[in-house]
C-alpha cells in the first residue's frame, strides 16, 4: 500500500528528520556542517519557516519548525535539499542521492510536547554517547536557548517565552528542563510520532487538527483500515 502523504499544517509545531542513504554520513567536517545550517537558515527564512529546535548529527538531522504555509516546510526542505547536495557531491567527488529517501515529520501539540520536543532534539548527542551534557555538542539549538551564544537560524517559540520574564530566567529553566532528561514514556512518544508520521497530542487536539485536513492524522482503531505507517 502507498505511503500517506506527510501532514503538513501551517502554524502548528513539525517534528521533522532527515536521514542520510543507508545511515551515511550527510556532513564530514566543520566546512560541511556550517554549510548545512547556512542553508538550513536561507530557505528557512525564504520560504517563511520557524526553526525552534535542531541538531546536526553525522548521518541525520532533527528539527523543530512552525511553517506559515502549508507548502512552507516542503519548499523550504526541497531547496536545502537540492543545493546543499550539490555542494556536498562537489566538495566530495561523489554523485547520486544523499538522503534516505524523503524526510519524515509530524505534528505536536505544543502545550504538551513542545518543550520536550526540543529537549529530546538537544539530548540526541548525549543518547548517542558523543558528549556528556547537551551544552557540550556544537551543531544544536541548545547553546544559543541557554545563552551560550546567538544562532540566527534559531526563532524561539513562544512557548520557550513563556519560561521566565528574563532571558536569564528562560535560559536558566530551559537548562534546567534538558538537564532533568525526559521521562521513557515521553521519549518513546516523541521518537514513534516521528517515525511514523502521525500527529501527536491530546484527544481534543487530534480532534481539532483533524477538522483542518483530509488527511488522517493518527492510526485508525484496529479493524478498520488503515494506511501503513513508515
Amino acid at each position: 500500500m502507498s505511503r500517506l502523504p506527510r501532514l503538513t499544517v501551517p502554524g502548528y509545531p513539525h517534528h521533522v528528520i532527515q536521514r542520510g542513504n543507508n545511515r551515511q554520513p550527510i556532513v564530514v567536517d566543520t566546512d560541511d556542517r556550517q554549510r548545512m545550517l547556512d542553508e538550513l537558515r536561507e530557505h528557512a527564512q525564504a520560504q517563511g519557516v520557524a526553526v525552534h529546535a535542531y541538531v546536526l548529527m553525522d548521518n541525520h538531522l532533527h528539527l523543530l519548525v512552525t511553517p506559515d504555509a502549508a507548502d512552507s516546510l516542503p519548499l523550504m526542505m526541497q531547496g536545502v535539499g537540492r543545493s546543499y547536495v550539490r555542494w556536498f557531491n562537489r566538495r566530495h567527488g561523489r554523485s547520486g542521492t544523499l538522503w534516505e529517501g524523503r524526510y519524515r515529520s509530524t505534528l505536536i501539540e505544543a502545550e504538551r510536547y513542545l518543550l520536550a520536543c526540543m529537549a529530546y532534539i538537544d539530548l540526541n548527542p548525549v543518547r548517542a554517547g558523543m558528549v556528556a551534557a547537551a551544552a557540550d555538542y556544537r551543531w544544536s539549538s541548545h547553546a544559543h536557548l541557554v545563552g551560550l551564544r546567538h544562532d540566527p537560524l534559531v526563532t524561539p517559540h513562544p512557548l520557550y517565552w513563556q519560561l521566565g520574564n528574563t532571558p536569564f530566567a528562560r535560559e536558566r529553566a530551559y537548562a534546567d528542563l534538558v538537564a532533568a532528561g525526559l521521562a521513557p514514556t515521553t521519549r518513546q512518544a516523541i521518537a514513534g510520532a516521528a517515525h511514523s508520521g502521525w500527529a501527536l497530542g491530546s484527544d481534543a487536539f487530534i480532534a481539532d487538527l483533524q477538522r483542518r485536513t483530509e488527511r488522517r492524522v493518527v492510526k485508525a482503531a484496529a479493524g478498520r483500515p488503515v494506511g501503513k505507517a513508515e
